[in-house]
């Protein structure tokens, strides 16, 4: 007896032991981050010098005698050294398929002639595998004076290699005459609805195809295999982790994409967060597919869905009130057609879906609201979380209507200072009132999301933030700021690329800030935004992106 009751002491001791060491490990971090400058996102201003992480959580964050507390014998303590952290960021609105992609391709962005451009392009002809397209390469004619290229530009020098590549906005596209041949166009091929084969005086089709007329030559191209398609997409994530992207909201054109980020997710090799939208006139599609298999998880998540109004300002396809003053002959028009593009708001929002669309001119982002205004009657903002994206030319009217329909302004401020060299001569002065109004929907109390819209604009958040504080067009010639009434405050940008970015994708109960119990997303800058002049916030450098507590990016130097 006395052999047994000694025997169950132990017992109990040992299980007391085990029970004392486990509540003690719930309070104990994997991580701690200390010694730094910490913004969390629930203020204005930084307001803690550590943050205790665990199990890819966030654990606590307050001051270093606070988070000293939750230092276990195996906790990783790294010290910041003054830095900067703060939650990763997350991008609104992505093309993820074409922004991978175009870090191999051909780079068009910054040839300045013609010259260059078909210089470039013939290179990378002659380098081309057999049988590969010359893709993607986001040129921007207004760099050499506004005149659109000419298939002839390349023709010579690409006569065997199929070209198609894409203006910097998306809704352009050069293609030679290889790539029209195999596409099976000729001279009598018509004009589709909502697009435009771009003809010469005499006729003859240039090779500039815009909007709904490009993919009467993109389906010629034999689509990537899966793991072509698999290579393309992890090299954009090495790159979206370089740039402290931890989650991407990406614009799918098809499903393809979707379907590439969950084969690897399933192989362990998704690192980044993603809130996949698919084409919104698929919704009956992606009902069925939720119905079967949910919405997924905090790695990857669907059920949400990107539908089109107009074109892009830069192709003279946005659709506006009045005609263009540099080509009077067009006023910009719808892709969609209109009824339908409501009907499918209507049908896939009362089916549970998240939708958002695209709207450039004035007078597509007015037409927009009046469809979600109509969508929403008698329904929670809260439930819909409608999308206006880009958002780019508002009214006065519309701006007031954002905050009280609950309808999110998914903006891109790089595109102003981009867009800021030309865009006067594009529509004239005084239509430039309301042009990227950041600052003046902001003040209206809705809420204003960030990202890039990759690859039609850097990746890069930094750059973004610069740009909706500084507002310097990238030629330098608005010192001041371009529309500068706009200007917002780092606070107001940084949100925009976090919190905002969270609700407007349904995960602001566990993301977009540092607080307890949210996901370990963060990012380690160089310096201090805050303190940093706004035309210098270009040159802050990410040093380390954590995702779900791992370190996922190092940069040197750190």
């Amino acid at each position: 007896m006395q052999f047994r009751y000694v025997t169950s002491a132990i017992t109990l001791a040992v299980a007391s032991v085990a029970l004392s060491l486990s509540a003690i490990a719930d309070e104990v971090a994997d991580r701690i981050f200390h010694g730094g400058v910490i913004w969390t996102g629930v203020s204005d201003t930084p307001n803690a010098t550590a943050i205790a992480l665990s199990a890819g959580k966030i654990l606590a964050v307050g001051t270093e005698d606070e988070i000293k507390a939750y230092q276990g014998p195996i906790t990783e303590v790294v010290n910041l050294s003054g830095r900067f952290l703060m939650p990763g960021f997350t991008d609104n609105h992505v093309h993820f398929e074409m922004g991978s992609n175009g870090l191999s391709q051909v780079q068009l962005r910054d040839a300045a002639t013609p010259e260059e451009f078909a210089r470039r392009i013939a290179e990378a002809a002659a380098n081309a595998p057999h049988g590969a397209w010359v893709l993607e390469g986001a040129w921007d004619h207004e760099l050499w004076g506004g005149e659109l290229p000419d298939r002839a530009w390349i023709d010579d020098a690409t006569a065997d290699v199929p070209v198609a590549v894409t203006r910097l906005d998306g809704h352009m596209i050069l293609a030679n005459t290889k790539a029209m041949t195999m596409a099976g166009i000729g001279p009598d091929t018509p004009d589709p609805e909502g697009g435009v084969i771009v003809r010469d005086a005499n006729g003859r089709a240039t090779g500039v195809f815009k909007d709904n007329a490009i993919p009467l030559v993109m389906s010629a191209m034999t689509l990537p295999s899966d793991a072509v398609m698999e290579k393309i997409f992890k090299d954009g994530i090495e790159h979206a982790l370089s740039l402290g992207v931890t989650q991407v909201h990406d614009m799918g054109y098809d499903w393809r994409s979707l379907e590439t980020f969950q084969r690897l997710k399933a192989k362990d090799e998704l690192k980044i967060r993603v809130y996949a939208f698919t084409p919104l006139a698929e919704w009956e599609k992606l009902e069925a597919y939720v119905d079967a298999h949910g919405r997924g998880d905090d790695r990857l998540r669907w059920g949400a869905l990107k539908g089109f109004v107009d074109g892009s300002l830069g192709s003279t396809t946005a659709w506006f009130y009045e005609p263009y003053t540099d080509e009077p002959d067009t006023a910009g028009f719808p892709i969609a057609n209109m009824k339908e593009l409501e009907a499918d708001v209507v049908g896939a929002s009362a089916a549970g879906l998240h939708v958002t669309v695209h709207a450039i001119g004035y007078q597509a982002n007015d037409k927009l609201l009046d469809i979600f205004e109509r969508a929403s009657e008698g329904q929670d903002p809260k439930d819909l979380r409608f999308r206006i994206e880009h958002a780019q030319h508002l009214t006065a009217d519309a701006i007031a209507r954002f905050a009280p329909l609950g309808v999110t302004a998914s903006m891109h401020p790089y595109h102003l200072i981009d867009d800021g060299r030309w865009a006067e001569k594009r529509i004239g002065k005084e239509r430039l009132k309301g042009t990227y109004a950041i600052g003046s929907v902001m003040e209206t109390g809705a809420n204003v999301t960030f990202g890039s819209d990759w690859s039609v604009a850097p990746l890069d958040p930094i750059q973004g933030i610069y740009a909706a504080v500084a507002r310097q067009t990238t030629d330098g010639k608005n010192p001041d700021g371009w529309i500068a009434s706009e200007k917002i405050t780092v606070a107001q940008a940084l949100k925009a690329y976090t919190q905002n970015n969270a609700y407007a994708g349904f995960m602001d109960d566990s993301s977009g800030m540092l607080k307890p119990g949210y996901v370990a997303d963060l990012v380690v800058l160089s310096d201090n935004p805050f303190e940093v002049a706004p035309a210098e916030l270009s040159n802050i450098m990410v040093l380390r992106t954590v995702v779900g507590g791992e370190d996922l990016y190092t940069s040197e130097g750190k």
